[in-house]
């Protein structure tokens, strides 16, 4: 097989840097020696790799994005941003076929508008106009500002930086598809009734699960953000979810066995070797 090293070394390079940002993390928060902080991070892939969204790989018409973390206060100016690195789907393939045969180029750039913004935030970041217009979706800062404002009519608030005091409402969005899928529904019926596609509806219920599965062993939520590339005030929606919704017991029973299936995977790969263990 002829091996594509320029490929390989782009893939190289961006793991180096998200590897890197991890260590310097570590360096400064834990006051880790490099050798430390490289010997944690490789504990983390080995132990906890199974939280994962992916283990680095990208799908077809997925990048990698540079965005503002939401953890950014409004008044912080850009210059002194925390900023993270986030998967974004820029084609959908399929699913974006569908919406632009039904709907045309406008309907399809409002799907894809609404996708990248959500999971960019479900991922902790959020995107501005000037990153959807210039950088992602090829358009003038005028028609996406025209976009949101047909958006807001039908009460869809995306959680970008400029509609930042809106967030909460970004949540509640999702916090009704993963309370549609505790009372019972299937995804078939989440997707037909609040209009998202079954893989971002199978998307979020896989994370509220991993989210919980970890708070259950005792992790905080800024671990468990690190870990399911979730925002930390989704995390605890997440969890109050879990704790004071009425679950049907199907549904329950479903998230025990989740439950189990993670923890034995987990001690199992962990009992194979001699890493130290990240305590929660």
């Amino acid at each position: 097989m002829i091996r594509n090293t320029a490929t390989a070394r782009w893939q190289r390079l961006s793991q180096k840097q998200l590897d890197g940002q991890f260590r310097n993390e570590v360096i400064r928060g834990l006051q880790c020696s490099p050798f430390e902080a490289q010997a944690l991070l490789e504990a983390v892939y080995k132990v906890y790799g199974l939280y994962f969204e992916t283990s680095g790989a990208l799908h077809p018409g997925q990048l990698l994005f540079d965005v503002l973390s939401v953890e950014n206060g409004p008044a912080t100016r850009l210059a002194h941003s925390q900023q993270l690195t986030v998967t974004l789907t820029l084609d959908a393939g399929e699913e974006d076929l569908v919406v632009r045969r039904r709907d045309g180029v406008i309907g399809q750039r409002r799907h894809r508008l609404q996708r990248l913004a959500h999971e960019a935030f479900q991922q902790g970041g959020v995107l501005t106009i000037e990153d959807l217009a210039y950088r992602l979706l090829g358009c003038g800062q005028r028609t996406l500002c025209r976009d949101l404002q047909h958006l807001k009519r039908t009460d869809v608030v995306l959680p970008l930086r400029s509609t930042i005091h809106d967030m909460g409402r970004a949540i509640s969005h999702r916090e009704g598809i993963v309370k549609a899928w505790l009372h019972g529904q299937e995804y078939s019926e989440i997707s037909r009734d609040l209009h998202h596609s079954i893989e971002a509806v199978r998307n979020y219920i896989d994370k509220f699960k991993r989210s919980v599965a970890l708070a259950e062993e005792g992790f905080d939520t800024h671990a468990i953000s690190f870990l399911v590339k979730l925002s930390v005030p989704l995390v605890g929606t997440y969890y109050e979810l879990y704790k004071t919704l009425d679950i049907q017991p199907h549904r329950r029973a479903e998230l025990r066995a989740f439950f189990k299936k993670k923890a034995a995977a987990r001690e199992g790969d962990s009992g194979n070797d001699d890493t130290p263990q990240l305590q929660p």
